[in-house]
């Protein structure tokens, strides 16, 4: 979903560089600190959908290996071979 939200400029250039650093995307980034705060809060619905409900509860670290792995692999399917 797309969304709009203001926040100050420093704000913003903070933590787009903050997140360049770590090699994540502004979107990546963004996403997992609001998952995170709201996990602390006790607010976060709990995902166990697709892959994770197999696997168990996993840590955010694994989840996002795996979701990695398998981003990389799909890069490199080719559409034309699919058809």
């Amino acid at each position: 979903m797309k969304t709009t939200i203001e926040i100050p400029d420093e704000l913003f250039r903070h933590t787009k560089a903050t997140a360049a650093l770590a090699g994540e995307t502004l979107k990546e980034y963004v996403t997992t600190a609001i998952r995170e705060r709201l996990e602390r809060s006790g607010a976060a619905p709990r995902d166990d959908r697709g892959w994770r409900s197999v696997f168990g509860l996993a840590t955010r670290e694994q989840v996002r290996e795996v979701d990695q792995v398998v981003a990389e692999d799909l890069e490199r399917v080719d559409p034309q071979e699919w058809r």
